[in-house]
């Protein structure tokens, strides 16, 4: 009888051990859900579905895009901190949910620096500065100089962190006040920018650049730290306004819930780097100034943390407080 319960023992403590193993050889069997936080037409969905097409191409499994967008980015992000960290629900994230926010909201649902693994990094994108038409500027300096005349009058939408920081950074700079205006996606405030509701509204090239080529909105300046080969008549805020130092980058990436085997996490890895090395990929978004920049799961956490330090510092100098 002792023989044989030593015997199930060890087949039990085997089959333990191979558990991880197994689930590494066989991963994935069954399709991938990819939460996108914002909403479909934004910047991060364009791209996420490009590179969840991209990656189902390599894993042989279809990796499905599912959007929730809502406070920055924090209701999609939530969801997936709090799945199984089994490599089937994925995070594409940004430097609002992986960076930004937890310097923004004073009781995250999550802890930002422990929920999730890093996975890979899909590139980043720079945003333009843009006002409705009607508004009597015709560059930015003059929309600053409209803005001090009336402090507080002006308006600005927001949709993420990228689009809030960039705004009420490039006041701090200017030395204006400005009144924000939050929208639940970045289309949803490109809508009332069009229609005249808010004056202003920063953000990426997929949402604003195609506004601009139509001419239903005046783009201003661009976030990047030189001007983007997409639109090179657009001066940098730092031409612009002639100061130093303004840059503002949107980022892209995917993470998972903490926990996640090793072997999974580097599948997954080689998946998005296949996908961002893709010419077809970088093709598609060459007109958005996207830029690829594949890399290893380690480089992907070493950014978040350089980046998250970069936005608090950011924030502090914008003067936004925790909400």
């Amino acid at each position: 009888m002792k023989i044989r319960q030593l015997l199930a023992y060890c087949l039990s403590a085997y089959l333990g051990l191979l558990g991880p193993l197994a689930l590494a050889d066989t991963y994935p069997s069954k399709p991938i859900k990819a939460i996108v936080p914002f909403a479909p037409g934004s910047a991060t969905d364009q791209i996420g579905r490009a590179f969840a097409a991209k990656m189902a191409e390599s894993l042989g499994q279809p990796v499905v895009v599912e959007n929730r967008p809502g406070a920055n980015g924090m209701i999609g992000a939530d969801v997936v901190a709090k799945s199984p960290a089994d490599g089937y629900t994925l995070l594409f994230g940004t430097n609002s949910t992986n960076a930004a926010l937890k310097s923004l909201v004073k009781n995250l649902p999550y802890n930002q620096d422990t929920a999730f693994v890093p996975i890979g990094y899909f590139g980043s994108v720079p945003l333009i500065v843009a006002i409705n038409n009607d508004v009597p500027a015709k560059s930015l300096n003059g929309f600053v100089s409209l803005a001090k005349a009336d402090p507080g009058k002006m308006t600005f939408a927001y949709a993420s962190t990228s689009q809030r920081v960039s705004s009420e950074i490039l006041a701090s700079a200017a030395g204006i006040k400005m009144t924000g205006v939050s929208y639940k996606s970045g289309p949803n405030a490109m809508t009332d920018l069009i229609g005249g509701q808010v004056n202003m509204f920063t953000a990426d090239f997929a949402v604003t650049l195609p506004q601009v080529q139509a001419g239903k909105i005046r783009g201003l300046a661009v976030t990047s730290l030189k001007r983007s080969p997409a639109i090179p008549e657009l001066p940098t805020v730092n031409e612009a306004l002639g100061i130093k130092n303004y840059e503002l980058i949107a980022f892209f990436a995917a993470f998972g819930p903490a926990g996640m085997p090793k072997d999974v996490v580097l599948k997954l890895n080689k998946a998005i780097n296949d996908a961002a090395k893709s010419k077809e990929l970088k093709e598609r978004f060459a007109s958005l100034g996207f830029e690829t920049q594949p890399g290893t799961p380690e480089a992907l956490g070493q950014k978040i943390k350089l980046e998250t330090a970069k936005w608090a510092q950011a924030i502090k100098a914008a003067g936004m407080e925790p909400e």
